[in-house]
């Protein structure tokens, strides 16, 4: 929802009642393709310690039931979609929603790099709010946007997978530690980190920014991610670092996002 709005006002420099239809059109197809990932994945969930208390292993929904409720989400979510935004905005969402349950879901039983081709689910949202909104797909802030979205999920899971690893195994999920050490791994998801931290300098040079504090804060909290990720560097069985890494992405994202919105909107 937050990177939806996010691509709309990008685009449109408001937000409008076609704006709160989006976000709620979104968020029932996240809904809905969740509801259908637990019933795909029903049997693997119940051997990881982290999914087997979900309601379909723990027996307190019926996978029919889960089916037909993952069904009415996103029905409900593309129509939405479709009210608020358009016929572009809409297919992107459906795009996601094939690209997350129809080719991610299974690709990664399969392949411990499913996560690459995976992480434009995260790179989607915004263009479907974007699109929504009237913008030119070819547009360079949008392509922007997508990329440093699509950078983000990747250390993103990989800060997971480093403090989940044996439950995936348990799960006979193949993981990037059959092929590097956790020290290799954690050292590899600190360059993505900083990959991230330096995609983000690019939003202000396709004109995303008006004012210059917003470029400022912007700098400050790529330097600031970057030192505090450097602990990455010594992995830790403790996963204290990884962990606070994992906090640290995901709070500079939203920062990121926050900013250029208000810069957007008010500013």
């Amino acid at each position: 929802m937050v990177t939806t709005g996010f691509g709309y006002i990008a685009a449109s420099d408001v937000y409008d009642f076609n704006f709160v239809l989006i976000l709620f059109g979104v968020l029932l197809l996240a809904c809905g393709s969740a509801a259908l990932n637990h019933y795909q994945e029903r049997f693997t969930d119940a051997l990881m310690s982290r999914t087997k208390n979900r309601p379909l292993p723990s027996g307190k929904i019926s996978p029919a039931k889960a089916l037909e409720i993952s069904i009415l989400l996103i029905l409900s979510g593309i129509v939405l979609l479709f009210v608020g935004g358009n016929l572009v905005s809409t297919l992107f969402g459906i795009l996601n929603l094939i690209w997350y349950n129809g080719i991610y879901t299974p690709l990664k039983r399969k392949s411990s790099l499913a996560i690459i081709p995976g992480s434009l689910v995260g790179a989607i949202p915004p263009i479907i709010g974007w699109t929504a909104a009237g913008g030119d797909l070819l547009n360079a802030q949008i392509l922007m946007i997508a990329f440093f979205f699509f950078i983000w999920q990747i250390p993103h899971f990989w800060l997971l997978l480093l403090v989940l690893d044996e439950d995936y195994k348990r799960a006979g999920m193949p993981t990037l530690t059959s092929i590097f050490s956790k020290d290799q791994l954690s050292r590899i998801t600190f360059i993505w980190i900083a990959s991230t931290a330096i995609s983000s300098l690019f939003l202000p040079m396709v004109a995303l920014v008006q004012t210059e504090i917003v470029k400022y804060l912007i700098v400050f909290s790529v330097i600031l991610l970057t030192v505090n990720s450097l602990k990455l560097l010594k992995y830790s069985d403790e996963y204290s670092s990884v962990r606070f890494a994992f906090r640290n992405i995901n709070f500079f994202v939203l920062f990121v996002v926050s900013i250029i919105s208000i810069d957007k909107l008010i500013l």
